[in-house]
């Protein structure tokens, strides 16, 4: 019974210290910049809420061992057969599997690594088309959307490892060979935007040439999964709502120590929960995230988090939209006013220097 009690005592004391991280409820409020303009959801969100309930609900009656499969092959047909203006190359970037996004009249010397969503286990360059057609639009670069490894297969570690290696590549490779970049960016969505803040605050204590403005759509940055909006926006999340109902039952502390012994990697430290690092000396960050997503406080804290660091960082939000709603343009109006809300980010950058 006392080995019990003191193995019950070790289990709490490394969860409480190692693995859940610290209180960052401090960091709530403020909420940012909020285009809610105090309406009802529109004709065209019920649309894409009901194209996703029709896509993804056979995936979600499917036989547990191949959802996987086919929320991948589901994911990479999302941009099929939309008329996007870019062209697309396949291109081995450094060891890493990438292609390049041109928008007409793209600069190769300008350039923007971009690192897609997908929870870690789904997505592709391939799958996220639309939206590194329209990153490469608005920044006039050209665009290197990468292909990382993917869990399970491969470790949490390995796609960390490949958005670094692909940086440093981007910093010396444009789309004709061999040149070192002029202006770079780097962007991301979700687990993408996950990855996308681990990596400047890695290429910060690495002192490479830093990113001009950094661009994270819905990011994750919370592997502890302390967020409240985790739970209270469940219902409202039309895309990650349903996906992830099922963790809603399960012990936090379960989750906790899952996370660690499938990682090997505490869920709090900075290389997957970028909101506990060290956020001081980071590039211009812009973050959008809806006000009905699960991952809405994820976002608002980061945020919160780098502006008492001293880094230029700011959250838009927009209220009742689906996660990374920016891959619904043009049919989204909330879509369009994001794109136009980065573009503003980039022009900005480049006419006042390094000011949010």
């Amino acid at each position: 019974m006392i080995w019990a009690s003191l193995f019950l005592a070790m289990v709490a004391s490394i969860t409480w210290f190692h693995l859940r991280g610290e209180d960052l409820s401090r960091f709530d409020s403020p909420a940012g910049e909020s285009f809610d303009a105090g309406h009802e959801p529109s004709d065209e969100h019920d649309t894409v809420v009901a194209s996703l309930a029709i896509g993804t609900g056979p995936i979600r009656r499917a036989p547990r061992k191949q959802r996987t499969q086919l929320m991948r092959e589901y994911m990479d047909n999302i941009s099929a057969g939309l008329d996007l203006p870019a062209a697309f190359s396949a291109v081995d970037a450094g060891g890493i599997p990438a292609e390049w996004v041109l928008a007409p009249g793209a600069d190769a010397s300008r350039r923007t690594l971009y690192i897609h969503g997908g929870a870690f286990v789904m997505g592709s360059p391939r799958s996220h088309r639309n939206i590194t057609s329209r990153f490469s639009e608005v920044t006039g670069s050209a665009v290197l959307a990468i292909d990382y490894r993917l869990m399970p297969e491969h470790p949490r570690r390995a796609c960390v490892a490949d958005c670094r290696a692909a940086y440093r590549w981007l910093l010396e490779h444009g789309p004709g060979g061999p040149e070192p970049a002029k202006r770079v960016y780097v962007a991301g969505d979700s687990a993408g935007g996950n990855l996308t803040l681990s990596l400047i605050a890695w290429v910060r204590d690495q002192r490479l040439r830093p990113p001009d403005g950094v661009v994270a759509l819905s990011p994750a940055t919370d592997s502890t999964m302390s967020s409240p909006s985790l739970k209270y926006n469940m219902a409202t999340d039309a895309m990650l709502g349903p996906m992830f109902a099922g963790l809603a039952k399960v012990p936090r502390l379960l989750l906790l120590w899952l996370a660690w012994a499938h990682n090997r990697i505490s869920p709090s430290h900075p290389m997957v929960s970028p909101v506990y690092g060290d956020l001081s000396g980071l590039p211009p960050v812009l973050v959008h995230a809806s006000e009905a997503e699960m991952l809405f406080d994820d976002a608002r804290r980061y945020v919160n988090r780098a502006v008492a660091a001293g880094s230029p960082a700011k959250l838009q939000s927009w209220a009742h939209m689906v996660h990374v709603w920016h891959m619904f343009y043009p049919q989204l109006t909330e879509a369009r006013q994001a794109w136009e809300e980065i573009g503003k980010f980039i022009t900005r950058l480049e006419a006042e220097g390094d000011t949010v």
